[in-house]
């Protein structure tokens, strides 16, 4: 398996922890949720080019869509690259800088390169995504503290957790990314926030999946 398919559990609780690319592994299942509200997004927002902005734009939009197909399929490769014709996602955003589309790109391009291991350049395209979305620029948020628990950087993934659960303020993200946080609490070994950061999703986040078994996840926390 590769780093981004192991969900890593403790050899004695069978809880999560911060090793093995689990977090990475965790941000699929919120892929999963936004990818079909940019294909949404995307779809109406090229239609509103065709009838509203400038040609590049359009044309932009025309490219990016072949690499949003492979995005979507995560044969991550061709959307970084592209095949047969069309440019890839490093393509789009060199050819047309400065544009709407290139700078949704960069949010595609940042969670292939994430799915592949390569998390300095991951962060490096997530960070420059300047999209007015709550839901997807939460996600690139999310995507950076991934890459940086991967990097072993915890006070990094522990910022950029914060900004990302802040941004999402809904009842999918937000819980994901608390837990996340709380993950790397642990790692720091702050069990204190840790523990708050369980216990927030508690409180606020009942009805969520992250919310199920979070009491064994505190309960861990304050016996340490």
């Amino acid at each position: 398996m590769s780093a981004t398919q192991v969900n890593t559990k403790t050899t004695t609780d069978n809880k999560e922890t911060v090793k093995g690319g689990s977090f990475v592994h965790e941000n699929q299942k919120s892929l999963l949720f936004i990818a079909a509200a940019i294909v949404v997004m995307v779809v109406g927002y090229i239609a509103y080019l065709k009838l509203y902005l400038a040609p590049r734009e359009v044309s932009a939009a025309n490219q990016f869509y072949v690499a949003q197909d492979f995005w979507a399929k995560k044969d991550w490769d061709k959307a970084i690259k592209g095949d047969a014709g069309y440019p890839g996602l490093e393509k789009i955003i060199s050819d047309y800088s400065n544009t709407k589309v290139a700078n949704l790109a960069y949010f595609y391009l940042g969670t292939a390169y994430l799915n592949k291991g390569e998390y300095r350049k991951a962060i490096d395209n997530l960070n420059s995504y300047r999209g007015d979305d709550a839901m997807v620029a939460a996600e690139a948020l999310g995507s950076v503290g991934d890459a940086y628990v991967e990097l072993k950087d915890f006070d990094k993934a522990e910022t950029y957790f914060k900004k990302a659960a802040d941004k999402a303020k809904n009842k999918f993200l937000t819980p994901l990314y608390l837990k996340k946080l709380g993950l790397v609490y642990e790692a720091k070994n702050d069990n204190k926030s840790a523990a708050d950061s369980y216990k927030k999703i508690k409180t606020d986040y009942p009805e969520s999946a992250e919310a199920q078994n979070i009491d064994e996840y505190i309960a861990r926390c304050e016996a340490k």
